[in-house]
Order: structure tokens, then sequence, then C-alpha cells
């Protein structure tokens, strides 16, 4: 639906430029939207982080080195995804204007009205300042902490149902966003869309095959394509559901019988899953540079550091649920230029394409850093781990459906 929507926008850009651009407030709208959750996921995502931060920390040196491990990981992303950003200046020339400019101050009063529906954003900083503080103060209470934590990750679904309903109204909000950029840019726009979907597929694949594929030989042996090859099934399912959460219980039991002990995949999988998004990372940077560009309002050396900064903290607790990172990226613009949001409509129209290989890039971060783990804390058996990566020795599905009974 969301491609078809994009498609149908840039021809109605490209075909009637008036008529793209008076679409403008579908997309308008549709940020004003995601604005509006921004608060609740990041409050909701750091209190529980820091609850699963304290959780991993106890069960020892697994669960300490895991820790260390994704947050030099994902930082060493969010870096890359930055340089590549600042080195292919995508949405240069774009020259993107907020609802109000580019209407020329002729306001419909009945879009007004309709915009004005929709309750006002939450300032993010004092949000995430104030999550740290529930989530440390809660996790020092110990067991009389636990109801509240129940009860915070209850609220959470509540507010990841939200999005999840926001994001039905997706293939809208793209759709207008997209004909008001190509109706206001004509083919500048789609040029510059392309541009940021190749580099960001390109950055992705050389993340997983030069510095993931080149840490797993380093440290264990192994070769990441046999890795790949090995775990087929599970990128298929994930490209068809854009998700890496819906390959968890297989990822969990395929490198259990690639030799990592149930004890280091029990910790280092779930708990990258939070704390461990490569994808993710490089997605939020390189589009918050995008859109920063695209407005003609290019951030500076500090702001991208505070940018980074912010974002090591907001992206946990980005995965598995469709839209997420939309919203990661909305609090970090919100957080630092609010003035930027207004040009996210492109984002949301190619963001579609770009979850699938964000997905992927976040499973495979994640199945390298259980097999270097296993190695570190000698809880993998190397030569299992050939065999079943080499394919001598199969994947038995049958075990999987014993494992989830």
């Amino acid at each position: 639906m969301v491609i078809a929507a994009v498609v149908l926008g840039a021809a109605v850009g490209l075909l009637a430029p008036d008529l793209g651009k008076a679409l403008k407030p579908l997309g308008t709208g549709f940020i004003a939207l995601i604005k509006m959750i921004i608060a609740p996921i990041i409050f909701c995502t750091i209190v529980l982080g820091v609850g699963s931060v304290a959780k991993a920390a106890t069960v020892g040196k697994v669960g300490g080195l895991a820790l260390l491990y994704f947050i030099v990981m994902s930082t060493f992303a969010l870096a890359i995804g930055l340089v590549v950003g600042n080195i292919i200046h995508p949405g240069e020339g774009l020259k993107l204007q907020p609802y109000e400019t580019a209407a020329g101050g002729k306001e419909d009063p009945t879009v007004q009205f309709l915009l004005e529906m929709i309750p006002g954003s939450i300032p993010v900083l004092p949000t995430l300042v104030l999550a740290l503080l529930v989530g440390f103060a809660l996790q020092s209470m110990g067991k009389a902490g636990e109801p509240v934590l129940t009860g915070i990750r209850n609220i959470q679904a509540v507010v990841f149902r939200i999005m999840m309903m926001i994001m039905w109204v997706a293939p809208i909000g793209a759709f207008g966003a997209i004909a008001a950029v190509v109706g206001a840019t004509g083919w500048a726009a789609i040029g510059s869309m392309f541009i940021l979907m190749g580099a960001f597929y390109a950055t992705c694949a050389l993340f997983i095959v030069v510095i993931l594929g080149t840490l797993l030989r380093l440290v264990t042996g192994l070769n990441i394509f046999s890795m790949l090859k090995y775990l087929g099934r599970e990128y298929l399912l994930i490209f068809s559901t854009s998700s890496s959460e819906s390959a968890l219980p297989r990822l969990l039991a395929k490198v259990e019988h690639a030799g990592v002990s149930k004890t280091v995949a029990g910790i280092v999988v779930p708990t990258g899953y939070s704390f461990n998004l490569d994808g993710t990372a490089i997605y939020l940077t390189m589009s918050a540079l995008f859109v920063s560009t695209a407005m003609g309002m290019p951030m500076n050396l500090g702001e991208q550091i505070a940018l980074l900064v912010f974002m090591i903290i907001a992206s946990k607790g980005a995965a598995g649920v469709t839209g997420a990172g939309l919203a990661t990226l909305a609090a970090g613009l919100q957080a630092h230029r609010p003035e930027l949001l207004d040009g996210m409509g492109v984002i949301v129209g190619i963001d579609k394409f770009m979850s699938e290989a964000r997905a992927l890039t976040n499973f495979t971060g994640n199945a390298v850093a259980t097999f270097l783990i296993g190695k570190w804390t000698g809880e993998l058996d190397t030569d299992q781990a050939r065999v079943a990566l080499s394919g001598a020795s199969p994947f038995d599905e049958s075990t999987l459906l014993e494992n989830q009974h």
C-alpha cells in the first residue's frame, strides 16, 4: 500500500504540480500524529530499557560483555551513518518548506481545523531525563518496583498499538508528502530519494560484509557468507514482515544448533533485540542528515555529535514494531532541531523501502554478536559451528516446534 501510494504521489506531483503541492497537509497531518506519540514511546522504552540493562548486567560476564559490545557496535553504526551522510549530502538542493510557508499564507480554515485536532507534541529531552530517573528509581526498588515495570510494559503495548494504528494511515501521509515534494521540486526529489536509498543499502551491505564479516572471521574463524546462507529462511521471513522480531525464536534455536551454548544464546539474542540495532542506527543518522540538508538547514558538527549521543540512548527499544524507527528519528529531530520535523514527509514515503534492509542488518548484527560472545566466553563449539554453517548438519525444524511448547 505504501509503495503504491509513493508511486501515485510521485505521478501526481510530476503531472499536476499545483495539485501535488495542495496535498501537503496530508503529509503534515501524518507527521503530527507521529509527533504526538514520540514522548510516550521514548518514556516506555527507556524505562524498560534501564530495567533490561540491570537485568543483563546481573547475569555476570556474558551479560556485561554483551552490553559493552552492543553499545560499541551501535555507536559505531551511528557514526558510519553520519560519515556516509556527510560524504554524499543526500537531499541537497531540494529546499523543502513547512506547510504554512508553502501555502503562501492562505491557509484553508477546514484544513487548519483538522490539523489542530491532533494533540501537540510533548518535549522530548525532559521526557528522556524523566524516563532515565524513573528507570533507575524502579531498579533501585528491586522487587517492589516490579509491578510498576509490569504496568509500564502494558502501557507500552497500548502505545505501540496506537503507533500501529497511525501506520495504517501511512499510505495517505506518504501520498500527500511525496506529491507535495515532487510537485515543488520535480525530478530532483525522486533523484534525491533514490540516492538516499542506494547509499543506505550500500552502507548496510558493506557493514555486514566488511565490518561484521571481518569481526566474525578474526574472532571465530567462521565465514560471514556461510552464516548468511545458514540463516536464509529467517531472512525470507524478515523480508516478508519488515521486522527482525519475527525471526527471534528461530535465531535462538539455530545458533544453539550451530554450537553456541543455551546460556549465551538466551542472554545475548533477546538483549541484542533491544540494544544492538545496527541497521536502525545507520538509518537514523543518514535520514536525519537527509532531512536537514533537504530543508536547507544543514547540521553543524556539534549538532551532529549531540544527535549521535541522543540516538545512542533513544534507539534502544526501536526494534520489532513497525514505525518505531520513524518515531525515534522524529524524536531526535524534535529534540535538536524541531523545525526540521516538517521535512520528514519524504522519509515517510521511502521508509518502507528502507525497513527491510534495516531489519536484515539488525538481525545479522545480533547473529554475529551471539557467535562472538560465545567465543569470548568459551561457550562456542567452533567445530560444530563450522559443520552447521557448511550445511553438513542441517537444522531440524521439528526441534524448533519442541522448544516452543
